[in-house]
C-alpha cells in the first residue's frame, strides 16, 4: 500500500480566496518571536490573498464541499507541495468540478475515521434549508465525488460546518435577518438525498448568506438581556447602555432584573460576538446573547440596520479579539484589518466604517483569517503573513 510508504509529517496547508492549495512542511517555517513581521505564507496575486490555513499530517483525510451539494476527498499527502512562497494549484485542476461549481468549505477529518461516528455535521443552502447528518456518511467518497446534500433546483450550497447537540445553529441573510436554534431542532438524516429542513423562512429576494455554530447557553430572556445591558455599560459607559436598550425591547427588559457578581462572570466567561459586516464597508460586534434561541423555520430577527435602501449584508461569523478579517470589494480593492479595532455595538445598529469604498464599490467578500500575528505591512496586503506557531484554522465567506 502507497500510502504505508508516505511518512507523516505536520504540513501547513494554505489555500487562497480564489481557490489555489499546497502543502507545506512545517519545519519550512522558522520559528519567531511574537510580535514579528512573520513571512510571506503564500505568493499571490495582487486580488487575491491567503483565506485558509490549517495544521495536519500527511495522512489527515480532507473534505471539499462545493456549492453544488458534492463533496470530494483528498489525504493531505496527494495535495500540491510547495514552498512557503510558492501559489500553490487551483482546485478546480485538482478536484472533478464542473462549471460554476466551487469549493465552499473544506473540513480535515480524524485520521482515525472511526471517529466520525461521534461527530455530526450541519448543511446550509442558500434557500434556507439545513440538514444534520453523521460526519461518518462521508468518509468512503469516490474519486469523482458523491452527493452529500440534494438540492432544489438553483439553489445552492453555502456552508457546511461540524457540530454538537451542545450548540446552536446561525443564519443570517443577505437582507440583514438571521434566526437561531438549536441543533436538535434538526434531526440526524440517514441518507443523503434528502433538501432537509426547513431553517429560516427567507422573504423575497433573500437568501442565507452564511451559517455559523455557537456554543448554547441555558439562559433566560430576562437575564439575557440584563447582561447584555450591564456589559456594555462597562465596556462603553452609560451611553452605550442607552443605546443597547433599544435591542432589548423584545424580551421587555424594564431594567429590574440584575445579576449577581458570580452569574455576570460566568456569562462573560461563555460570551461569543458575531461580526456583521454590510456591503457598503459598514461593521460592527454585537454579543451573540442578542441573538435569542427560537424554533427553526420562523422569519429571524434584524441581524443589521442599513444606512443605505440598497445595502446588503456580505458577511456574518463568530470572531475573536485576535482575530483579523480581510474585505474585498468587486473593483478589486481589499484591506486586512484586526478585529479587536472594530466596536461591539447593538444587534441591529449599523455599525462603524470599515472600509472606504466607492460610490459605485461594494464588499462583496469578507474571509476570516483567525490568529495571524502582527503585520507592519498591512496595506500592501497581497501576501498575508502567517507565523506558524499561530497558524491556525480559517473561514471564509465566499
Amino acid at each position: 500500500d502507497i500510502e504505508d510508504l508516505i511518512q507523516r509529517e505536520d504540513m501547513v496547508v494554505t489555500v487562497s480566496h480564489n481557490g489555489y492549495i499546497k502543502r507545506v512542511p512545517v519545519s519550512a517555517y522558522r520559528a519567531q518571536r511574537r510580535g514579528g513581521k512573520g513571512r510571506a505564507g503564500m505568493t499571490t496575486r495582487d486580488e487575491d490573498f491567503v483565506s485558509q490555513v490549517f495544521v495536519v499530517n500527511t495522512h489527515t483525510p480532507v473534505l471539499f464541499f462545493s456549492s453544488r451539494g458534492i463533496v470530494y476527498k483528498e489525504k493531505v499527502y496527494r495535495l500540491p507541495l510547495g514552498t512557503p512562497q510558492a501559489r500553490g494549484k487551483a482546485l478546480v485542476n485538482m478536484l472533478p468540478l464542473s462549471e460554476g461549481e466551487t469549493i465552499t468549505t473544506l473540513m480535515p477529518l480524524p485520521e482515525d475515521e472511526t471517529a466520525c461516528e461521534q461527530l455530526h455535521v450541519m448543511f446550509a443552502t442558500a434557500s434556507g434549508n439545513v440538514r444534520r447528518n453523521r460526519l461518518s456518511d462521508f468518509t468512503n467518497v469516490m474519486a469523482n465525488g458523491k452527493i452529500a446534500m440534494k438540492l432544489d433546483e438553483g439553489d445552492r450550497l453555502i456552508a457546511v460546518r461540524t457540530c454538537s447537540e451542545d450548540d446552536d445553529v446561525l443564519l443570517a441573510t443577505l437582507m440583514g435577518k438571521c434566526i437561531r436554534f438549536r441543533t436538535t431542532d434538526v434531526r440526524v438524516f440517514t441518507g443523503r438525498n434528502s433538501t432537509g429542513n426547513r431553517g429560516i423562512a427567507l422573504a423575497k429576494g433573500d437568501e442565507v448568506i452564511s451559517m455559523s455554530i455557537l456554543d448554547h447557553v441555558d439562559i433566560e430572556g430576562a437575564e439575557r438581556a440584563a447582561y447584555v445591558r450591564m456589559a456594555s455599560g462597562l465596556r462603553r459607559g452609560a451611553e452605550a447602555e442607552e443605546e443597547t436598550a433599544s435591542d432589548a425591547d423584545d424580551e421587555e427588559d424594564d431594567g429590574s432584573v440584575t445579576l449577581s457578581v458570580e452569574r455576570f462572570d460566568e456569562l462573560a466567561a461563555r460570551e461569543q460576538f458575531i461580526l456583521t459586516i454590510a456591503d457598503t464597508g459598514l461593521g460592527k460586534r454585537s454579543s451573540a446573547f442578542e441573538y435569542r434561541v427560537t424554533r427553526r423555520g420562523g422569519k429571524g430577527i434584524e441581524l443589521m440596520k442599513f444606512g443605505s435602501r440598497d445595502a446588503r449584508v456580505a458577511a456574518a461569523f463568530p470572531v475573536l479579539d485576535e482575530d483579523q478579517i480581510m474585505l474585498v470589494t468587486n473593483g478589486g480593492k481589499l484591506i486586512r484589518t484586526p478585529v479587536g479595532d472594530i466596536r461591539i455595538a447593538g444587534r441591529s445598529t449599523r455599525g462603524v466604517t470599515l472600509f472606504r469604498i466607492g460610490d459605485d464599490e461594494h464588499v462583496v467578500s469578507v474571509a476570516h483569517l483567525g490568529d495571524v500575528g502582527e503585520d507592519e505591512e498591512d496595506e500592501q496586503a497581497g501576501d498575508t503573513e502567517i507565523p506558524v506557531d499561530n497558524a491556525g484554522e480559517g473561514e471564509a465567506d465566499a
